[in-house]
């Protein structure tokens, strides 16, 4: 059927067109642009943010990939060596799932750390011998022994202390934090992420973008990651033969290209595009001064551990994360692969602790040093613990632990923590919790606290529902703030 000349006059007027001819894609890029990081009023942030004055500037997440056994670490429970072997209760497994690693084992036979523990400092917080550097730090830190989580399996949980949910798809915390309280510095990235592969299980669980990504909050707030080889951030250097003035033409030519598809489409990816191109010239610059630390005092070198001048290692990483956190990066983390012990932990949990040990406490003295821990949270833990009972063969010199999500042990430091604490508590298997429980969900709303933001508030509307880095749950772990 044909359609009178009415209907297709009203049909011509498109969306687009109406804005367009209105005038009003004009004001829409000049509403989008003033969000983005080289136009900002607010550094890229949200109008309102943060909700009240914050305790931190940053975030320093020092992510242990594959689950630090917290029986080894910093959970010590001593009564188990006389227990030696001996089945764990049902009455404290309470038929607990388990994973497809130990579901079919006949017996789960209970495997004392072979480690010894020490207090430390002030505060009296037990520590294991491997971890001596961390221990001179005892009084800047707050344990936390009773985490707890969902997930079962790795990528679930590490998708899950990443952004909130089991399932890919969502922010992860760091775009959260970019997409409220945006950048302090618009030569640099608001979210950075920094990989290393550790010496105890080198071919460790995979680490995928996904887990910095920006989910469906607009591009401009994923997380970039810097490499080790070659040019830190891809893509920066200019071709061979194109000079900086040429490459400064070429941007203006395109940003106005964007800006007139911007007005037509109202797309705010296009928004995002022109910002990431702009951002990523200034890159150009500020990128070499950043990861260039020939400059820095052997002391510093020192401080952070032998490795620190070797780029990719978790010491040089936790040195370049001090650098971004001077220069303003609002949220850093560092992923250290590694801690899948299912078997042969204490051999391979003794490399990983040579790996971020020193480098760890050398962070949280560096920053006391500089003025930067009261402004900076830095938070050291992975995605779930291990079970008390070993997992195949074990000896008094050797055994593994498989996953066990009920209760494990974190640390937090800096910008908005108290010092000098140990915040929950476990059963004498340290199998479960007994007292102070805290959720993953609770762990996040905690560090947006610290930032100034009210996590039931932070939101972002998308398939008709208000998204939230804590869903519909979380509770702000009072009793650890400063």
């Amino acid at each position: 059927m044909n359609a009178s000349p009415f209907t297709e006059a009203a049909l011509a007027s498109t969306r687009r067109q109406f804005f367009g001819r209105a005038g009003l894609g004009a004001t829409a890029l000049a509403s989008l642009l003033s969000e983005t990081s080289f136009g900002a009023v607010d550094n890229g942030g949200l109008p309102g943010m943060p909700h009240f004055a914050p305790k931190a500037k940053r975030v320093i997440y020092l992510f242990q990939s594959g689950a630090p056994s917290q029986l080894d670490l910093f959970d010590p429970k001593p009564a188990l060596g006389a227990q030696f072997g001996a089945d764990l209760p049902d009455s404290i497994r309470q038929g607990q799932r388990l994973t497809g690693m130990t579901a079919g084992q006949d017996r789960f036979p209970i495997a004392p750390s072979k480690f010894r523990f020490a207090q430390h400092g002030r505060s009296g917080a037990w520590l294991s011998e491997l971890l001596p550097h961390t221990a001179r730090m005892a009084d800047e830190i707050c344990f936390i022994k009773s985490m707890h989580t969902e997930a079962i399996n790795h990528d679930p949980a590490i998708t899950f202390f990443q952004t909130g949910a089991q399932l890919a798809g969502r922010p992860s915390m760091g775009s959260w934090a970019s997409y409220g309280l945006g950048s302090e510095n618009h030569d640099l990235p608001a979210f950075v992420a920094l990989l290393s592969n550790g010496t105890g299980n080198p071919m460790d669980q995979p680490l995928y973008d996904r887990l910095w990504g920006s989910g469906f909050l607009p591009t401009r707030h994923q997380g970039i990651k810097f490499r080790s080889d070659g040019d830190p951030v891809l893509f920066l250097s200019n071709p061979e033969g194109l000079g900086r003035g040429e490459r400064r033409r070429m941007l203006d030519d395109l940003s106005k290209l964007n800006q007139m598809q911007l007005a037509e489409f109202g797309d705010p990816e296009i928004a995002t595009r022109i910002a990431q191109y702009e951002l990523a010239y200034r890159m150009q610059t500020s990128v070499p001064s950043l990861t260039d630390v020939s400059q820095e005092p052997d002391s510093a070198f020192e401080m952070y551990g032998p490795e620190a001048r070797k780029p990719g290692t978790f010491a040089a990483n936790c040195l370049l994360a001090r650098r971004l956190a001077e220069r303003g990066v609002r949220f850093i983390q560092l992923f250290h692969r590694g801690w899948d012990q299912h078997t042969k932990l204490p051999r391979q949990i003794a490399g990983q602790c040579r790996d971020t040990d020193q480098p760890s406490a050398g962070l949280i003295e560096d920053l006391k040093q500089r003025g930067l821990l009261d402004d900076t949270l830095v938070v050291w833990g992975g995605e779930f613990g291990r079970t008390v009972y070993s997992q195949g063969r074990l000896t008094h010199e050797d055994y593994g632990r498989d996953h066990h999500p009920r209760c494990f042990s974190i640390w937090m430091a800096g910008g908005g923590i108290k010092p000098g604490i140990t915040h929950g508590e476990t059963d004498d298997f340290g199998y479960n919790i007994v007292r102070d429980p805290v959720h993953v969900h609770d762990l996040h709303a905690t560090m947006l606290h610290c930032l100034g933001i009210d996590h039931t508030r932070l939101t972002f509307k998308f398939q008709g529902r208000h998204h939230r880095l804590t869903d519909v749950h979380g509770n702000v772990v009072r009793g650890v703030l400063a």
